[in-house]
């Protein structure tokens, strides 16, 4: 198990809209937490993704609600350790845009492969994986401190951003083929492998275009 802790790259700018992202995204969870069950169902269902009961705004409401705290805070900080990074070469304006394009794309991957499912989908993973992808073409080789699960010890290593983001990907995508072949929508996973796949790729192809002529990325520690 590899789980970043922070990336040793030194920014250049205040990432202003990556820290906007996680602040939309804690007070749209406090809110949520706020109401009642029923009012939770209701605010589910009007803003996450339902294929099988498809609204076009969900494609972009639901990378802003999340399952729990442990689901908010595992995304944040994945956002936190790439974003500001990639946003710091993007400019803000551009890595806005890019953010919610990839979490876009990311949700339709999914809703390709989740026809006809009732199961509700939230969350920002599938636009975060887009920032990953993202990262890792600016970033191959700077290094990621990194939490290592050592049969029952833990401990931190430094990781090539390559490494680490290329073994995430090979979970996503497994596992997604796992789930595939189940072809079952009760699952209790119920994890969205196939947005974190379809944002990654998006992600990945995307950059060149918000890119533009921004600044080489710099591996200064």
């Amino acid at each position: 198990m590899l789980f970043p802790l922070r990336s040793l790259i030194r920014l250049q700018s205040f990432p202003a809209i990556t820290l906007l992202i996680i602040i939309v995204n804690v007070f749209c969870f406090l809110f949520e937490q706020a109401l009642n069950p029923y009012g939770q169902r209701i605010l589910v269902y009007q803003y996450a993704l339902v294929p099988d009961r498809l609204r076009l705004t969900s494609l972009v409401t639901s990378m802003f609600l999340h399952a729990g705290w442990m689901h908010l805070i595992g995304n944040m900080w994945f956002l936190w350790v790439f974003g500001s990074r990639v946003e710091d070469v993007i400019g803000s304006f551009r890595y806005a845009v890019y953010y919610l394009v990839c979490g876009v794309a990311a949700a339709f991957v999914h809703l390709v492969f989740n026809l006809g499912s009732p199961l509700p989908t939230l969350g920002a993973s599938g636009a975060i994986a887009g920032i990953m992808g993202g990262f890792l073409l600016l970033y191959p080789r700077a290094r990621i401190v990194s939490l290592v699960l050592v049969v029952i010890f833990f401990t931190t290593l430094e990781v090539p951003a390559a490494l680490l983001l290329l073994y995430w990907f090979a979970i996503q995508v497994f596992s997604g083929l796992i789930s595939f072949h189940r072809m079952s929508f009760t699952d209790s996973g119920n994890v969205a492998w196939f947005a974190h796949i379809g944002g990654f790729v998006a992600g990945m192809l995307l950059l060149t275009m918000f890119r533009g002529r921004t600044r080489r990325p710099s591996y200064s520690y």
